[in-house]
């Protein structure tokens, strides 16, 4: 049913609590950034019971995204229509077939915002492992996968007994590889170092240690995914991840959206929970990492702009090109 719904994988895990010190050390440490709503919720990432009572079953979902290696500023999960709809579609089709057949069954779903450990249930239901980068890694699609769960209150005839062995062995590419250092440790990623965080998460000025390392990076980053050895024979995705025709621009296309050209291609994209401003200031940012001079016209014009974040950010990097 799950992949007659439109998902790659399906594993089942026995809703066991998480535990704590997966979680409670990381923020401890401060590394969830000022991402507050995930320290507020950590009881509940750590235990699905609390989202669905008498949990017995957690079903990990993934789907394979990738589409292409056509050079963008844009990471390749967010080139095409925004996964989260897709995704939820999908999870849609599933629990209506799965309460037609399954009546008395509850079930929760969830899509990458709801407070659940997506990854550690992945892991669990012998989908994957994660990696030293953080990510998911599959045996069929390596980290190119986006996920999603469906929790019952009902066992499941089995479920996996085995984990996904490691496979990481000694590499270090995707620590050494990371242009802010992030990968702060084996599996550990400091948010406030991230790329992916800077360009989406944060809507105040960039740090300039990271900013400085923006060249071609606009929205999101694939840095540790694109040197994984593991990632060196992606699987096509389905139409439905495709690209779009934002995935197309330059980075100084990007400094440059109109309203209207933001209106045409940005809704519907991940690229949306920038906004305008927030893709044209990483655009500024990016232009100045990459310390060309030919940009300087595009700055000058973004230094005079009536958002103080995106201007700030023009001035920054005009101040590179000197």
């Amino acid at each position: 049913m799950a992949l007659q719904a439109g998902f790659d994988l399906v594993g089942f895990a026995r809703a066991e609590p998480i535990p704590p010190r997966i979680l409670t050390e990381w923020v401890e440490a401060g590394y969830h950034a000022d991402l507050d709503w995930f320290r507020d919720q950590l009881e509940l990432r750590l235990d699905v019971g609390k989202l669905l009572p008498g949990a017995k079953t957690v079903i990990a979902l993934a789907c394979n995204y990738w589409h292409t290696d056509a050079d963008s500023p844009v990471a390749r999960y967010a080139r095409g229509r925004d996964y989260h709809l897709t995704l939820r579609d999908r999870l849609r089709t599933f629990r209506a077939n799965l309460r037609d057949l399954y009546r008395n069954v509850g079930d929760y779903g969830s899509v990458d915002a709801n407070p659940v450990m997506e990854k550690v249930w992945a892991t669990r239901a012998g989908l994957g492992y994660v990696g030293k980068n953080a990510c998911l890694i599959t045996p069929q699609f390596g980290s190119w996968v986006l996920l999603a769960n469906v929790i019952l209150d009902a066992a499941v005839d089995s479920y996996a007994t085995t984990l996904q062995p490691d496979l990481c062995g000694k590499c270090q590419l995707c620590i050494t590889a990371c242009p802010t250092a992030a990968i702060v440790a084996d599996r550990t990623v400091d948010a406030r170092a991230c790329l992916s965080f800077q360009t989406i998460e944060n809507e105040s000025a960039i740090p300039a240690q990271h900013a400085a390392q923006m060249n071609n990076i606009v929205f999101g980053c694939d840095v540790c995914q694109t040197v994984c050895p593991l990632n060196s024979a992606p699987v096509l995705a389905a139409e439905r991840f495709a690209p779009r025709a934002v995935a197309s621009l330059s980075v100084a296309d990007l400094a440059m959206l109109t309203r209207e050209k933001y209106q045409e291609l940005i809704p519907g994209t991940p690229l949306a929970r920038a906004g305008f401003d927030g893709l044209r200031r990483n655009a500024a940012y990016a232009l100045g990492a990459a310390g060309d001079s030919s940009a300087r016209p595009i700055l000058e014009t973004l230094s005079r702009d009536e958002n103080e974040t995106v201007k700030n950010a023009a001035l920054w990097a005009l101040e590179r090109l000197r």
